[in-house]
């Protein structure tokens, strides 16, 4: 499996030429090629995760899967969609995934309530994956390293919105997990933050970080 930075907190994977996408707002990618999408994934409504993900779904005939009401509303826009509710497993070809709880808020561009906001534990290949979503932090986390005991985690650190980079380090701790990519950071003013300072904290609790450059 490959895993592919598209800025902000999107990204790709790829397993044997099937795509999964993740809070695909591609802002930071404008010319990145939709081809060979299988399925998409939306941590919560706000236009900087739902961002194409109803255009490429319409494009692509691939579902999005998302919490109950933005599933809705995904769906009322003429995408293909798929509810999921936080704390059960949802297999695919691929694999499986499971949403669980995320602390943030939710609605749509156009102001339509969205739902809970929620992360994902993707379970491909014989690892395990968590993407955060936008949150903050939550002893959620302590439950999530315990019981998925994911191997890759995918980590809000811009601060303001989210976790900010403190925060972000003992999310890394409490989750176990051995490698750790950073996200949501540098794309606005409101989350800029130093990189080398989230990496340094990182490398000291013993975790390897894993700095992306968008398109990576």
């Amino acid at each position: 499996m490959d895993i592919k930075y598209l800025g902000h907190s999107a990204f790709e994977f790829n397993i044997n030429g099937k795509k999964i996408l993740i809070d695909p707002f591609l802002f930071c990618v404008p010319e990145y090629k939709i081809e060979h999408i299988n399925d998409i994934f939306v941590t919560h409504a706000h236009g900087d995760h739902l961002g194409n993900a109803i255009e490429i779904s319409q494009k692509t005939g691939a579902p999005i899967t998302a919490i109950f009401e933005l599933a809705n509303y995904c769906a009322k826009k003429g995408a293909i969609a798929t509810d999921i509710g936080l704390g059960a497993w949802q297999d695919y070809s691929w694999g499986r995934a499971i949403a669980v709880p995320a602390f943030h808020s939710s609605s749509t561009p156009d102001g339509v309530y969205g739902g809970c906001p929620c992360g994902f534990v993707f379970e491909i290949d014989g690892q395990t994956i968590y993407h955060a979503g936008d949150t903050c932090l939550n002893s959620e986390m302590k439950m999530i390293g315990e019981v998925y005991r994911p191997d890759i985690v995918m980590l809000p650190i811009g601060g303001k919105y989210t976790m900010d980079i403190e925060h972000a380090v003992t999310a890394a701790e409490w989750l176990g997990a051995s490698e750790v990519i950073p996200m949501h950071y540098n794309t606005f003013d409101a989350i800029s933050i130093n990189i080398e300072e989230f990496e340094r904290q990182i490398r000291e609790i013993g975790k390897m970080p894993r700095i992306l450059k968008i398109g990576e």
